[in-house]
Parts: C-alpha cells; structure tokens; sequence
C-alpha cells in the first residue's frame, strides 16, 4: 500500500509541477489561464479566481493547464478573456517562455531535492549491493548473487560501490579474491575480470569489469551540509545527472546504448516502490533523476512535446512567420507516431523484464 501511494504521488508530483511552469510562466506574461488542473478527468471539486477554474479532477496522476487562446479550433471560454490575454496572439518569444517553463521547472523541482537532501540528509553513495548479475558474467561463473554485499575487493575493505568498481578496474584481469556477506555469513571467492569497453569523455576504452548491477541502495558519505553548500552541491548534482542522462539518450540514438533499457510506467512504477521500501531519501533522490528524465526528454525537439514547439516559435520569431499548416499538421503526426513507438517499446521492455 505504501509503495502505491508512493508511486502516485510522485508520478502526480512530477507532472503537476511541470505544468505549473507552464502556469506561472502564463500568469507572469499576463496569459489567460482557462482552467488549472490537478488530476484528469471528471472534475470533483475547485473554485473559481476570475475566469480562471482551478479544479481538482478524478484521476490523480498529474494535471493540466488550459490556456486562453491555446486551441483557436476550440474557443470555448476564450470570449471570457481580452485578445490581448489570448496565448495564440502573443509574440513568439513569449509562448516560447511558457511553453519552456514545464522543463525547466523539472530541473528546478530536481534542483530543490537535491538540495533539500543534502541540507538534511548530507551526500549519499551506493552501497556495494549486487543487485542483478549478468548471466555467463565472471561474477555469475564465481557464483555471487543478487543481494550480496561486497566488503572486501582485493585485500580492501570498501564501502561504497564506486570504490569498489575501482578497485576492481584498476586491480587488472588477474583472479581477485573479493569477501562478500550473505545474510550473516562471509563469504570468500575469487573473480577474473573480463574484458568491457566503455565510453569515456568520447573516447573508447576497456577497463575490467566482472559483470554486475548495483542494487540501488544508498547510504550517506558526506554529513548535512549549511544552506550555502547544499544549494551549491545541488547545482552540481544536477548538472553532472542531466549530463549523465543526454550521454545515455545521445549513445541510445547512435546504437552504443540497447533500446532494451528503455523503461515505461511499469519500471518507474517498480524502482518508486521499491525505494519507498528503503526511505524517504531514496524516494526523493529517484524523484529527482525522474524529474530530470522528464525535463531533458521533453525539450527534445519532437513534435507534439515541449520542445517541438519550441523549435516551431523559433523558427517563427526568426522569419516573422510561422510554420505552415501543412508542415505542423505533418510534423505534429510523425511526432505522434513516434511517441507510440516509444511508448509501446518501453512497455513492451517493461513486459519482457516481468516475464522473461
């Protein structure tokens, strides 16, 4: 029931404050806001400021800004509002603000945890669980498991699953002997690391590695740390996980990276319960990466998100001209398309990790 729960509210969480960019950003500009939504669906209760309904609505999974003037087909409740409070009307750079608003304030939401996380909490690391083995890897032939946890790599005590990752890249490919715990006993074995080649700053190279996946559990290295440097260390945080995601966008687009890691709902759903088993930080620091997945996903320029219109206002504020109908109705279908494609590919990877 908890994990439920929490799956709900950060799902909702994250949608919702994206569209609250949008709304803020709207509201700043002097843009008509029909209707502020939290949920989909029926309306269940709300009030109205002004022309401005904000709702609560049945289905508790995000929400919804609806502008005045945004659908011109559809100007049901647009007469409420001045032309000047139209979105449809105002400058490109203007409807190019609001819609880039929801992502930033993806980054921004993921910004505040991480800073909230390091106020409170202090800096976490993974712990050195093995959370899935690779199947003929040299850890599977060692016989480790998922669930074990490495303590000893090489004759050295470690910690966290960065140490030990190098420990072990730096240690070679001869047998090393590692001491791991499984449930209240220790255990002695050995592995021979082979070969992998791994991306690094654009350059391929291969480093030892024996075939295991982290379990995602973390642990805090780095006590709580003043305002000041948890806002700075924030940014950091931020910045090198953004980083970190295009990397993994960019080499799924070039082929390095298998469309099987591609998650849907389902994984989300799954990773979200199980760290609310774990805790609150590992809820918020998983919120957080999400946040950033959403944000960086949805400036892409595809047709139908974010930052499809972006490019389509741009290339309006440009040439004083904005994209025919023709090319948009096109474009907006091939991005349709293509959403589907992606979604149907995550569900069906999502699928296949339950079933497999």
């Amino acid at each position: 029931m908890t994990s439920a729960i929490a799956v709900v509210l950060v799902l909702s969480g994250l949608i919702f404050f994206h569209e609250l960019g949008h709304f803020l950003m709207a509201r700043v500009l002097g843009i008509g806001v029909k209707a502020f939504s939290l949920g989909f669906g029926p309306r269940l209760l709300g009030w109205h400021k002004g022309p401005t309904d904000y709702r609560l609505s049945a289905v508790p999974l995000g929400g919804y800004v609806n502008l005045a003037g945004e659908n011109p087909e559809n100007d049901e409740g647009d007469l409420e509002f001045p032309k000047a409070a139209l979105f449809n009307l105002r400058p490109a750079w203007q409807r190019m603000l609001v819609v880039a608003a929801g992502p930033v304030f993806n980054f921004f939401l993921a910004w505040l945890i991480y800073w909230a996380l390091l106020f409170s909490y202090g800096q976490a690391a993974l712990k050195p669980v093995v959370g899935d083995v690779l199947p003929d890897s040299p850890a599977a032939r060692a016989g480790i498991l998922a669930g074990d946890t490495i303590i000893e790599v090489d004759g050295r005590k470690v910690i966290s699953w960065n140490e030990m990752t190098m420990t072990i890249q730096t240690g070679g490919y001869r047998a090393m002997p590692l001491v791991l715990r499984r449930g209240g006993e220790e255990i002695a074995l050995s592995v021979e690391p082979a070969t992998r080649e791994l991306d690094a700053d654009g350059r391929s190279v291969k480093v030892p590695m024996i075939g295991i996946r982290a379990s995602g559990e973390t642990m805090i290295l780095v006590p709580p740390q003043d305002l000041w440097r948890s806002a700075l260390g924030a940014g950091r945080e931020t910045w090198e996980k953004t980083c970190l995601i295009g990397r993994g966008i960019a080499k799924m687009v070039s082929g390095e990276i298998s469309v099987k890691e591609v998650g849907g709902p389902i994984l989300i759903a799954q990773e979200v319960g199980r760290q609310a088993r774990s805790g609150l930080a590992e809820v918020l620091a998983l919120t957080a990466f999400i946040s950033l997945n959403l944000g960086l996903l949805n400036l892409l320029p595809v047709p139908v998100l974010d930052g499809g219109h972006i490019v389509f206002f741009g290339y309006e504020a440009v040439f004083r001209r904005p994209v025919s109908e023709r090319l948009r109705l096109v474009a907006t279908r091939i991005g349709i398309a293509f959403l589907f494609l992606l979604m149907g590919l995550a569900l069906f990877n999502d699928l296949y990790r339950i079933l497999a």
